[in-house]
């Protein structure tokens, strides 16, 4: 089993309080999970209305499969085009 843990951070620059970050956070997690059909949550920084941080999870039984479904889902984040993505990280782990 093959577990592909990832985290992506975004600038979400129009926004000036937290219902509108809550907006667009939403959009962009509910995008990733039905393309995907990954886990997907905001995991930190949630009380900064400018910065928001989304974790991703995959399970499979490849690991090639996993680390290209990920960088899939790094680049569709980009492509959505709601919020400026800053930073992504990537962890594949072989159980």
């Amino acid at each position: 089993m093959v577990v592909g843990v990832g985290h992506i951070v975004f600038r979400v620059y129009p926004c000036r309080s937290l219902k509108e970050k809550r907006k667009v956070v939403k959009a962009i997690v509910a995008r990733i999970r039905n393309h995907f059909n990954a886990s997907v949550a905001e995991v930190a920084d949630n009380d900064i209305y400018q910065r928001a941080v989304i974790g991703i999870s995959m399970v499979g039984s490849d690991r090639r499969m996993i680390n290209a479904k990920l960088d899939k889902v790094f680049n569709f984040a980009e492509d959505l085009g709601l919020a400026e993505m800053i930073d992504t990280q990537m962890e594949i782990i072989s159980l």
